[in-house]
């Protein structure tokens, strides 16, 4: 020990001054040791479900290996259980789940980076991608006061007629555009009709309600009209197409599933729940006010002072009609994918939209994560996993009488209920796809049957806000609770759940399934 210690030590004993300095110092260091220690508990409590996913996803593998599944199977399986309670939880961004699940399938299947990416880029990404943009396109017209207008001079001032008026116009969109774009584009819509009723929101908390879940329900019971309505029918239609197509075997085409054939299929439900709509949120929320005369009124005045429609707004309208045009007629040769490009590409080049605006606009996450989720389904059916999970699935529902039939589809169907309304609707068709796919060749039943039920049912997201975009969009006004949603969203799950297996039962077989 140095003399200047041993004279410091001697002065800290003895000196109060310094003594007092000493100790300072030593609580600030326990001080900044306790904020550091804080800092880690709180990140470690923040991300606790990823790590808790993490130790699933070992103790998964660590188990022992069940009868009738390959080791790459196990892993698959695990990665998908992962990335299910990543996409519930949300401990981290959503494109980084989308991500580990690439890097997992090269790293733990053992497949090359180039094989990988070349699954994550199918028509029903292009799709999804390509109809994206053009929901920016739309928004960008900002048409949303005339569409008001237009709706209550078509309806008249009654709260009734308005509000099925919205879930009209609000689902004849959704269905072509996607529910989350129009979701957007009507938001301003009903807050327009609910500020000119009254400024006070204790007021208009009923008319509220009612206006706004008719946006939010008009779009997702239209979802379920098109390929184009969400990311999940075009989803099932690739996986149709993966699964169960042989170029070389004629039978099979049936299974190329078109934009007409899908319409067939699932436009009549579309119709006939939107009257349903309508009665459901007026029996539950009755709302204050029975008409909208005033607020009609001032919306007239406004939309006079924006003047007669632009060019480019024709210009618009006219590109999306020959979008719809190809969408109906070349599809089936040219794939839906790559007909939304050149739609974009339409929009882009004529300059009623801006790539910035576009770049800025569209979320490439979610290109990405619905990539990566359809990609992992794909490695679902040829590592033998979806299989395995059918039979296992099916030996579950024998006991109970469940195993085919409309057991089977209300099975179906509530598994999917439930799934979608924790996660995106496409990100459970993703997951599901794969696993009902295989269930409907192990009970001999139609997988498109089974596949629609899973397609269709994933737009029974009503009961949670995260459920759909549509629903999110709304609850962003404001002027919604979460209890709304359960309150009656049961209600909406109960019915849309009824018209779509007697749909199944008595429709279906008529246009020959």
């Amino acid at each position: 020990m140095t003399d200047f210690t041993l004279a410091f030590d001697s002065l800290r004993a003895h000196d109060p001054a310094v003594r007092w300095t000493y100790r300072l110092r030593q609580r600030s260091q326990f001080g900044f040791a306790l904020i550091r220690t804080q800092i880690n508990l709180y990140y470690f409590w923040e991300k606790r479900w990823f790590f808790i996913s993490l130790a699933i996803g070992v103790i998964m593998l660590s188990l022992p290996q069940p009868d009738g599944l390959i080791r790459e199977g196990m892993i698959v399986l695990t990665m998908s259980a992962v990335a299910t309670i990543l996409f519930i939880t949300e401990p981290v961004p959503l494109p980084t789940v989308a991500l580990l699940i690439i890097v997992g399938q090269v790293i733990m299947l053992g497949i090359e980076s180039t094989v990988v990416a070349k699954s994550l880029m199918t028509d029903s990404v292009l799709f999804i991608m390509g109809s994206l943009m053009l929901a920016v396109a739309v928004v960008k017209q900002q048409l949303d006061k005339r569409i008001a207008y237009a709706i209550v001079r078509l309806t008249g001032t009654r709260t009734i007629n308005i509000c099925f008026g919205i879930s009209v116009v609000s689902g004849l969109l959704a269905s072509f555009i996607g529910e989350h774009t129009v979701a957007a584009m009507m938001l301003p819509v009903g807050i327009t009709l609910i500020q000119l009723t009254s400024d006070d929101t204790r007021k208009v908390r009923g008319l509220a309600a009612v206006l706004l879940f008719s946006i939010a329900y008009g779009c997702s019971v239209a979802g379920i009209g098109t390929p184009s309505g969400g990311a999940r029918n075009a989803i099932m239609v690739g996986y149709w197409k993966e699964f169960f197509f042989d170029p070389t075997n004629p039978e099979t085409r049936r299974f190329l599933v078109d934009y007409v054939s899908w319409m067939a299929y699932a436009y009549p439900m579309f119709l006939l729940q939107l009257p349903l709509v309508t009665m459901v949120l007026l029996f539950t929320f009755r709302p204050e006010y029975r008409d909208l005369s005033r607020a009609v009124v001032k919306l007239r005045s406004q939309v006079a002072l924006q003047g007669p429609m632009r060019s480019s707004d024709w210009v618009a309208i006219i590109f999306f009609g020959l979008i719809l045009f190809g969408w109906i007629s070349q599809s089936s040769e040219y794939g839906m994918g790559t007909i939304a490009i050149v739609g974009a590409c339409l929009f882009l080049i004529a300059g009623l939209v801006q790539w910035e605006d576009v770049n800025s606009g569209v979320n490439w996450g979610v290109v990405l994560l619905y990539a990566a989720a359809i990609s992992l389904g794909v490695q679902m059916k040829d590592t033998g996993a979806a299989q395995w999970m059918a039979k296992n699935f099916l030996a579950f529902l024998t006991p109970i009488g469940a195993e085919d039939g409309i057991g089977l589809w209300a099975a179906i169907s509530m598994l999917t209920t439930a799934v979608t309304n924790t996660m995106s609707n496409g990100a459970a068709v993703a997951v599901l796809g794969p696993f009902v796919l295989k269930v409907a060749v192990a009970a001999g039943e139609s997988p498109i049957i089974l596949g629609f039920i899973t397609a269709i049912s994933s737009a029974f997201a009503y009961l949670t806000v995260v459920g759909t975009p549509a629903c999110t969009i709304v609850y962003a006004s404001g002027y919604l609770k979460a209890t709304d949603f359960l309150k009656v969203g049961w209600r909406m799950a109960v019915i849309s759940t009824i018209v779509m297996l007697l749909a199944a039962a008595l429709y279906w077989p008529l246009i020959g399934v």
